[in-house]
């Protein structure tokens, strides 16, 4: 982890502060940093991290895993949004998460991202559940892709068919916590 080399911005985005902050930090010496020919500071990972830990500042376990296990969300609702991507940055397994909020975008993102778990907003899929799981597998670098869909009770016979699990609303953070962990446990 000592290798992986931060920006002042990279910094500055994990802590939601300003560049200046971070400078500050660097020029009184509480964070480590080195000086490129170029006369820009760069960040140690693990220099990083000791800060964080030493600033009582939280730790986002995605951010720091050797191996975190990457996680496609296909939503366009923000709130279940915020809500899975908070639980799964705080859950004591390490996550990257990025979004999609429709099929296209998600198509895209299952190429350039290589998700290893899609978690499907079923509300977005409609009666195309079946077909978007279907197409994603297919297509998917990583094998087995897992797909775990988010929805009602009401839509519970005509969505399953092709997902790996599924969870029906309202979601709890330690029932979406627990089917994550559960999909992913074979790639530890």
């Amino acid at each position: 982890m000592d290798d992986d080399l931060l920006t002042t911005g990279d910094v500055a985005r994990y802590c939601q502060v300003s560049s200046v902050t971070v400078f500050r930090w660097i020029r009184n010496g509480k964070l480590k940093a080195y000086t490129t020919p170029g006369g820009h500071y760069r960040i140690r990972k693990g220099d990083f991290l000791a800060f964080l830990k030493e600033s009582g500042m939280p730790i986002r376990n995605d951010f720091f895993s050797d191996h975190a296990h990457r996680v496609l969300l296909v939503s366009n609702e923000p709130q279940m949004v915020g809500f899975i991507v908070k639980s799964l940055q705080e859950s004591e397994s390490p996550y990257q998460v990025i979004t999609a909020t429709d099929s296209i975008e998600a198509g895209l993102q299952l190429a350039m991202f290589k998700p290893e778990l899609i978690i499907l907003d079923a509300n977005l899929a409609g009666s195309r559940v079946p077909d978007f799981c279907r197409v994603m597998k297919s297509r998917s670098l990583f094998q087995p892709l897992k797909i775990l869909l988010i929805a009602s009770s009401s839509q519970a016979a005509e969505i399953e068919n092709g997902a790996d699990d599924c969870l029906y609303q309202p979601v709890s953070r330690p029932m979406l916590c627990n089917k994550v962990e559960r999909l992913l446990d074979g790639y530890r």
